[in-house]
């Protein structure tokens, strides 16, 4: 074998090695098998989020909150998360924040204090990933969202696959 041929042959088979060694291409959507997800508790105070089956908490998250995170949201546009009792209501695997996880803000209390003040109560209140844009802001600005609760995109892909539509959501100043 002359030197150009092996070292063309080394070269090819460095090669072939070193694409058998790529990852493989990875899916945001998971499966979860363990104990279904009864509640899910926020505390806005301690930016904690909590996952229960019944009285166990099965995982706890770290997370980050809109921008204005003291007080309960109100009015379109304030920047704060919403307290109080609300449920899943929506699934978006097309969201800009990698994936989102609907919650029911405004309920109907919200909506009256909005209209008692002549204003609208805003909606679109997500847990969601962080995605290119809250990758972008965190960890400088820790509460960045307009009202959002915000956890890592990998975490988002654990808490998506875990929840299911109606599943309680309890949030707590």
């Amino acid at each position: 074998m002359s030197k150009t041929t092996r070292r063309t042959f080394t070269i090819s088979m460095l090669a072939l090695l070193a694409a058998c060694g790529r990852p493989q291409q990875t899916t945001k959507f998971q499966r979860y098998s363990g104990p279904p997800i009864t509640q899910i508790q926020v505390n806005k105070g301690q930016r904690r989020m909590h996952l229960f089956s019944g009285s166990t908490v099965v995982r706890s998250y770290d997370i980050s909150l809109g921008n204005q995170p003291v007080g309960h949201k109100q009015f379109e546009g304030d920047g704060k998360t919403p307290e109080g009792i609300y449920h899943i209501d929506r699934f978006n695997p097309r969201s800009a924040f990698h994936l989102s996880v609907g919650i029911s803000y405004p309920n109907p209390n919200d909506r009256a204090f909005a209209e008692a003040h002549g204003r609208n109560p805003g909606g679109d209140i997500f847990i969601h990933g962080r995605g290119p844009q809250g990758n972008h802001l965190f960890p400088q600005a820790r509460d960045w969202t307009a009202g959002c609760i915000a956890v890592t995109d990998e975490e988002i892909q654990e808490i998506y696959a875990m929840l299911q539509p109606r599943t309680p959501v309890v949030i707590y100043p």
